[in-house]
């Protein structure tokens, strides 16, 4: 029985191994060539296309290409996308959190000015059927 260091020696098992990195890497290249390609609004179908044929007939230097004339605002892009979904996000939370009172909130104002005196005990009990008709 052979040993399996013997069969397939070190330098050939790191070869691989870098290999193996170099191929996961293009593939993250292209992943963030084509996401920030496809995400442009400023950038035409035309052009766009163009760019997806040469990444794909030439693909190493189509990805470099992209990324040295191009990428140069890919962060800036990124981040202005992250920003808008963020400040998306907040008012989406805003609106939902802030357009109305809880019934309890109603009732425990109407109940307030009831005993402040402004509001007799009639309008309090409209106000709190309103409240919890919602």
């Amino acid at each position: 029985m052979a040993l399996a260091s013997a069969e397939y020696p070190f330098l050939d098992l790191m070869g691989t191994m870098l290999v193996f990195f170099c191929w996961i890497a293009w593939f993250w290249l292209l992943f963030v060539a084509f996401g920030d390609l496809y995400r442009r609004t400023d950038v035409s179908g035309w052009a766009k296309a163009g760019w997806t044929v040469l990444v794909i007939v030439l693909p190493i230097i189509g990805v470099l290409l992209y990324l040295g004339t191009q990428g140069r605002h890919l962060v800036e892009r990124q981040r202005a996308r992250e920003v808008a979904a963020r400040h998306q996000f907040d008012d989406y939370v805003r609106s939902v959190s802030t357009s109305d009172k809880t019934s309890a909130a109603q009732i425990a104002e109407a109940r307030r000015l009831l005993e402040d005196g402004i509001i007799d005990d009639a309008e309090y009990r409209v106000l709190k059927q309103k409240a919890l008709a919602r």
